[in-house]
């Protein structure tokens, strides 16, 4: 009986892997031939090589999935040859959710993964080729870069955490496009003080035109700056309220932000002002399985771990847990409804003031440990995350972390991200996937970057 049920399920999936693998050859091949029909002024050199990508992309998934077929050819065969053999070896039920399981369903799941990114890519590409029609764009010849500068729209169609609907990359395209307000900006009297607009500038940030360019104008701090606590109580004491000009947010000290989170524009960080629940966090293991504990991460690479990058939205509370590790973390923030800079620089650890889409401002392979949270949700276009990964691969040092912590987003999205995170071929030291709601879910994940030499 068991024999039956294999020869019946391996000459099915034979089957279902022929049709799948002529679907998305066929589709492939129109959609390059659609869009050689509506590329008129593009490179043809550049299209050849983009297009050069995918085919390579699809020829290994393709080759993944004739070596499976061969596979379950094979197996058929032996079975026909040797019924008795099979039929006195009676597979149980257990046992054939098993040989499907290794045999079948993980190398049909690890080809289908590439085939949706490929899919996702097309339909991105033309659901943008109207904002690639814009003149600014058309510049530029690299079909690279082009794809790097449109805008992308978020992926679960609200405001994201930049309050922006959409994700601009930081290039000089972004500040063309914003000539008013760039010009603003710059409208300033030289070597007087500088208007209270940092607002402006973050604006401008957001929307691509990043870095800003430098200006002649004095900063403005708070009159009544006051000298800061020393380092032994920095850390976990709130800083003095005297050092943060506040004229630009609607609370006006620490405790308001420590007690309102939740009525302001940051809800990816609510209780981040709160020392009390700040100091709970990464130090003991909870009921839930996507929370990691630092002490485990460094005892991974004792001694190992020296600097790394909070690519994440808070308050330096990882980069003052860290320290009292002796490690060194440098923290990215942007002011969003609240001094983030200002509260990480006065616990006595390094603010970095960039946005999700600036390259990161180190060089290759330096970085022990990249921890991120709150900042790459499901929320992320497919296309800008996959640019992120890249650079974030780039700094992260050989058998450097990285580590993935309590990202979210729709269950049925979990795969399309998964590849996203995976595709680097990582190995994996953590992992953990829990339920956020009815259609959402948690992932935390720890993974070491392999010496690609």
């Amino acid at each position: 009986m068991g024999s039956h049920h294999i020869a019946f399920g391996g000459l099915f999936i034979i089957a279902s892997i022929s049709s799948l693998s002529m679907f998305y050859l066929a589709r492939f091949l129109l959609q390059n031939e659609e869009i050689c029909m509506h590329s008129n002024g593009l490179n043809h050199a550049n299209e050849e090589s983009d297009d050069m990508v995918i085919t390579a992309r699809l020829k290994k998934v393709l080759d993944n999935m004739e070596r499976l077929q061969a596979k379950l050819e094979s197996t058929v065969q032996q079975m026909e040859k040797n019924p008795e053999k099979f039929h006195a070896n009676y597979i149980s039920g257990s046992g054939f959710k098993k040989f499907l399981e290794k045999e079948v369903i993980r190398p049909l799941y690890s080809a289908y993964i590439p085939l949706m990114q490929i899919q996702e890519s097309r339909i991105e590409e033309n659901k943008n080729a109207t904002l690639r029609g814009d003149p600014m764009i058309k510049t530029f010849v690299s079909e690279e870069l082009k794809k790097y500068i449109t805008p992308k729209e978020n992926r679960v169609g609200t405001i994201n955490l930049y309050e922006t609907e959409k994700i601009y990359s930081t290039m000089g395209y972004g500040c063309v496009s914003m000539k008013k307000e760039l010009e603003e900006y710059m409208d300033y009297e030289i070597g007087s003080n500088c208007k209270d607009d940092w607002n402006l500038g973050q604006t401008l940030m957001i929307q691509g035109c990043d870095p800003l360019p430098r200006r002649r104008c004095l900063a403005k701090a708070s009159k009544l700056y006051l000298k800061p606590y020393s380092i032994n109580e920095s850390l976990w004491r709130m800083p003095e309220v005297r050092n943060v000009r506040w004229s630009n947010y609607q609370c006006k000290n620490f405790e308001c932000l420590a007690i309102n989170n939740t009525k302001h524009d940051y809800s990816p960080c609510t209780g981040c002002f709160d020392m009390a629940k700040e100091k709970l966090k990464w130090i003991n293991h909870t009921a839930q399985p996507i929370y990691f504990v630092i002490k485990d991460v460094l005892a991974l690479k004792p001694g190992e771990i020296r600097i790394g990058l909070d690519f994440s939205i808070g308050t330096g509370t990882f980069a003052a847990r860290m320290r009292e590790q002796d490690v060194t973390i440098v923290s990215m923030a942007m002011n969003l409804g609240a001094p983030f800079n200002e509260m990480i620089a006065l616990r006595g650890l390094i603010p970095l003031y960039v946005t999700l889409n600036q390259r990161l401002p180190f060089f290759d392979n330096t970085m022990d440990l990249i921890h991120t949270k709150g900042v790459l949700d499901g929320w992320t276009d497919l296309q800008s995350l996959d640019f992120v990964m890249f650079d974030l691969d780039r700094v992260l040092r050989p058998g450097g972390l990285l580590w993935i912590d309590g990202f979210f987003c729709k269950r049925k999205d979990l795969d399309e991200y998964l590849f996203l995170f995976l595709q680097f071929g990582y190995r994996k030291h953590m992992w953990a996937v829990a339920p956020k709601s009815k259609d959402e879910v948690f992932l935390s994940g720890l993974l070491e970057k392999s010496n690609r030499g």
